[in-house]
């Protein structure tokens, strides 16, 4: 095993961090390793957005939560489904692109897009010993996103990246078997399988929260994925992307 796997394989997410700010020279090298990453067809259709404005950092973890670690952390990047760019192109050339640009391909592409090059710059942190944590938060109010961000139509913030230094580092959670994940050329539809590779995770988190809380938390994975499935979600991001130009067609 590399020092490469060694670092994907010891993720966990840092909701705690030190007051040091990321350096100029790490932001610049976590940035291109986000652009390393592949992109479908070579379009690049997203932008990331650093937040260093500790106003702005403030705005964005009440919208997002509120979360804390939204406005206290290293630096803080905002990743975009980006085809503004290829709208400006396409006028410079005298095209019209409208069609293609609110296509439900493209958009799977500038979603894509942007997860490839976050999980890119999420490796290369953790591998300099930064943290890392996701936050989709930021979804709650794309409208008020946008405007603390000044994004144009055809711009979509998806997720925020907090990454700093961690403060107190968190426990690993285990992650589903493989066998629950993984298929052999079809998918597996075996229900006895499926029923024993959850009652065992089951089982692993239930030990791992009872463990990790001193058994104040003893809830299973079942348990806290249905109770998600039961929230309100955010009903108006269908609209709100047709608004931005994104999948309409």
């Amino acid at each position: 095993m590399n020092n490469t796997i060694e670092t994907i394989l010891n993720h966990r997410s840092i909701r705690s961090f030190t007051d040091q700010l990321l350096t100029a020279e790490e932001i610049d090298i976590l940035v291109k390793s986000a652009q390393a990453a592949s992109t479908s067809s070579y379009v690049q259709a997203y932008s990331i957005i650093g937040v260093s404005d500790p106003e702005k950092k403030r705005e964005l973890s009440v919208l997002a939560g509120p979360q804390p670690y939204v406005e206290k952390n290293g630096h803080f990047f905002v990743f975009c489904a980006d085809l503004y760019r290829h709208q400006k192109l396409a006028e410079e050339k005298g095209e019209n692109i409208s069609e293609l640009l609110e296509n439900t391909e493209l958009f799977m592409v500038s979603l894509i897009d942007a997860a490839l090059a976050a999980q890119n710059m999420s490796i290369a942190a953790e591998s300099m010993g930064l943290g890392i944590c996701y936050i989709g938060g930021i979804r709650n109010d794309l409208d008020k996103v946008a405007e603390v961000l000044q994004t144009p139509d055809h711009v979509l913030p998806l997720f925020g990246l907090a990454v700093g230094h961690p403060a107190n580092p968190s426990g690993k959670k285990p992650r589903l078997p493989k066998q629950a994940v993984y298929h052999e050329n079809t998918y597996d539809l075996n229900e006895e399988n499926f029923r024993q590779n959850l009652k065992e995770y089951d089982q692993t988190i239930s030990d791992y929260y009872k463990e990790r809380t001193k058994g104040q938390r003893v809830e299973t994975w079942s348990d806290q994925i249905l109770q998600f499935m039961k929230q309100k979600p955010r009903t108006y991001l269908n609209e709100y992307v047709k608004e931005k130009g994104f999948n309409k067609k």
